[in-house]
């Protein structure tokens, strides 16, 4: 008899754990969030809730401050960004954060977060052959081949050092 007790209890117990579980479970809208409103007013939505979900996630957080300020938005990016500056940014956040400038076309802004990164890392070969690459895309060649060279130097077998040197030289948009 007593067993059973036991055993029915625990049973219950844990029946009431799963459940317990099952409804704290974190509720995210999905596409109900952008399902049939006006594009901008769902573009918003969902950049909100990848505000929210990007927590402190710094490559995630630029990601969100980049539609941003692509969108026009210069304030609410340039707040997620100094909140990622803040920190303790890699050389890789630095970069990120260069590129929303560069596809913004303001290049001396993107100038200065392309040389943070540059420091941070100065081995990185592959951040010199992308910022070499930009250097070339926006009429700096003579700079742009010096990063490619220092790529080139650590690293003369990577495919994608010859693919950033070929897409900068022959003005095909950066790839993705």
């Amino acid at each position: 008899m007593k067993t059973a007790l036991v055993v029915t209890v625990s049973v219950g117990c844990m029946a009431l754990g799963v459940c317990a579980g099952i409804l704290a479970k974190d509720k995210y809208p999905g596409i109900d969030l952008i399902r049939g409103k006006p594009a901008h007013e769902a573009g918003m939505a969902a950049l909100q809730e990848a505000e929210v979900l990007a927590g402190k996630g710094s490559f995630e957080l630029i990601a969100v401050a980049r539609v941003y300020y692509l969108t026009g938005d210069k304030d609410k990016a340039q707040a997620i960004i100094d909140r990622v500056s803040s920190g303790k940014p890699a050389a890789s956040d630095w970069q990120r954060i260069g590129e929303i400038y560069a596809d913004a076309g303001e290049n001396s802004k993107a100038e200065d977060y392309f040389q943070r990164a540059l420091a941070a890392d100065p081995k990185d070969d592959t951040g010199h052959a992308e910022i070499g690459a930009w250097f070339i895309r926006i009429g700096q060649r003579d700079r742009g081949e010096d990063l490619l060279a220092q790529a080139f130097n650590r690293n003369p077998g990577e495919v994608w050092h010859y693919v950033l040197a070929s897409e900068a030289l022959l003005g095909v948009p950066k790839g993705r």
